[in-house]
């Protein structure tokens, strides 16, 4: 995870000794973590369990969270944060901001930055609510670009296929041994939207 791929999550980068050894232990954890959920539920992972796996003590693992939960909330809180940013500058109806196109490359940029992370959130062994809050906020921009577009008897289904869709297409490229490129699946996911899009038109 030191080579730019699957980086930790951690906001907390002022650049000085205490806060590299805080990163340092947040990224053995996290990697710890990320291992224990390709084989069990979280619910199943104990703080011992998981701070053996990563060579820290358990005191030092309750510095940084109250159990493995709170971990979890917060790696998740700090994906999000990232995915929100994305989105913003990319398809925000707010803003007048529609770039469906770089919207995609960059969270495809984003998913292989954090591939590991991201592979185990939406697994078997993952958290479900991740995978509804994920859900909810592509919900939410789609209503945002879509509902005054689409006729009121259509949408729900127009956006339930669309949600579905995307969905379906990031588990698809995070369980891909060897998946496109973030510029590729601008192209594929791009000719994809476009066609459905024309084909809504019929719809409204």
């Amino acid at each position: 995870m030191s080579n730019g791929k699957n980086a930790p999550m951690d906001n907390n980068d002022t650049g000085t000794r205490p806060d590299r050894r805080v990163r340092k232990t947040k990224a053995l954890l996290q990697q710890g973590l990320i291992r224990l959920m390709r084989e069990k539920d979280v619910k199943d992972i104990s703080v011992k369990e998981l701070s053996d796996l990563a060579d820290i003590n358990r005191g030092t693992f309750y510095l940084h969270y109250s159990d493995i939960y709170d971990m979890l909330a917060q790696l998740e809180d700090q994906l999000f944060q990232e995915f929100h940013a994305i989105l913003d500058r990319t398809l925000n109806p707010e803003s007048g901001v529609l770039s469906h196109g770089t919207a995609i490359r960059e969270i495809f940029s984003f998913l292989e930055r954090h591939k590991d992370l991201a592979q185990v959130m939406m697994s078997s062994h993952g958290d479900l609510a991740f995978v509804n809050r994920m859900k909810n906020l592509v919900k939410d921009r789609i209503y945002g670009i879509l509902a005054s577009t689409q006729a009121a008897r259509s949408y729900p289904y127009i956006e339930s296929f669309m949600v579905s869709g995307y969905t379906g297409v990031i588990e698809a490229w995070l369980n891909c041994p060897c998946p496109p490129s973030p510029e590729e699946m601008e192209i594929i996911c791009s000719r994809m939207a476009a066609g459905f899009m024309e084909g809504t038109t019929r719809l409204s």
